[in-house]
């Protein structure tokens, strides 16, 4: 699937998001199919992630961004559910805090980016501020950025140091190390829909449901288009975006788990080697134990 073109959006080129189906299945014929292809995947990782944080040279950052319900947060779940929590960190970004708005808006992601060994899972991310704040500009306002002192002050030339600034940023990150994988998750109206009215009707979901959403729904087509500028001018060589189909799960999470295998398989983590001396200090300490216990 990682080379699949309807699952990716290519580097340079124009994106029309209504161009991919967001009920796409790829080659996968069934629920049934998909669910064990996403087991064996669930196991591929845990041994793929005990070596790489074995290994300590690479660390992974797998981003997620969605309009709501699109299932970021049971994807993260039923992914990652064989992984060693030693080994990886979720983090969740929401409106920003004051400390936060103190600083630049790349700030607060810096400083959970993964260590060397691990993997890191942003939900939702920095990509936030070329997304949500393209659709309520206002809140650049809050930010105190020098020279931005109305909405007149917000052009296509800011978007577009954005985009550069954040291009810049993950270029940094990769030839220090670190592979990013980017997923837009991407869901059609009509489910996202269909998935407001579970939550309603289900009483123990309730309480994941908002009026804000509700809102939030009124803006979808400029939401649309902001993912579509986003994805065109953030979409590199070294850190591609990945637009999955959101509106069956069971693909959704199966395409996931299969691209960041894929991902991580390609690093190559291997266990470190024992060097001759160290090799002969093991030895010693067996017999040393193997004479203690008879």
């Amino acid at each position: 699937m990682i080379d699949d073109p309807r699952l990716i959006a290519p580097p340079g080129q124009k994106i029309d998001l209504r161009q991919y189906d967001t009920k796409y299945t790829a080659t996968l014929s069934s629920l049934e199919e998909g669910r064990a292809r996403r087991k064996e995947n669930v196991r591929k990782l845990q041994k793929l992630q005990e070596k790489l944080y074995a290994d300590n040279k690479h660390a992974v950052l797998v981003i997620f961004q969605a309009m709501d319900a699109a299932g970021k947060d049971s994807t993260i779940k039923q992914v990652m559910s064989g992984v060693n929590p030693q080994g990886c960190q979720v983090f969740s970004f929401k409106k920003p805090t004051a400390e936060e708005l103190d600083h630049d808006y790349m700030w607060r992601c810096y400083k959970s980016l993964p260590e060397r060994g691990r993997i890191g899972i942003f939900n939702r991310s920095y990509y936030e501020e070329v997304l949500v704040t393209k659709v309520h500009p206002e809140i650049i306002l809050d930010n105190r950025i020098p020279h931005i002192n109305s909405l007149d002050d917000i052009s296509e030339n800011f978007w577009q140091k954005r985009y550069d600034q954040i291009n810049n940023f993950e270029e940094h990150l990769v030839e220090n190390g670190t592979t990013i994988i980017k997923f837009f998750l991407h869901l059609s109206k009509e489910e996202q829909a269909v998935r407001f009215l579970r939550r309603i009707h289900d009483k123990r979901k309730n309480w994941k449901f908002s009026n804000h959403d509700i809102k939030e729904r009124q803006h979808w087509e400029t939401y649309q288009d902001a993912y579509q500028k986003c994805l065109e001018n953030t979409s590199t060589e070294k850190a591609p975006w990945y637009v999955i189909p959101a509106d069956n799960k069971w693909f959704m999470r199966t395409a996931v788990s299969e691209i960041i295998v894929d991902r991580i398989a390609q690093l190559n983590p291997q266990f470190p080697e024992m060097k001759a001396e160290e090799r002969e200090l093991l030895q010693a300490a067996k017999r040393q134990l193997e004479n203690e216990v008879g």
